[in-house]
């Protein structure tokens, strides 16, 4: 599971830098840029539900040591 995590949490990061190369900051709004914008959204939410999974992962360890 471990490595499933970081392997994902590597391919996010690896598409938000993929998709900041296909912006186009002079006409952000336009065709490819909005799919872009789209994808980097998305790949900063997979982050941040990767870290909430840690996160909870540690507390319920925590949780199942104090028992």
């Amino acid at each position: 599971m471990k490595i499933f995590k970081m392997l994902l949490s590597l391919i996010a990061i690896g598409l938000i830098i993929y998709n900041f190369t296909k912006v186009d900051f002079n006409a952000p709004f336009e065709d490819d840029s909005v799919v872009a914008f789209i994808t980097i959204f998305a790949s900063m939410c997979a982050l941040i539900l990767l870290q909430i999974l840690r996160i909870s992962q540690k507390i319920d360890k925590q949780y199942k040591t104090r028992k």
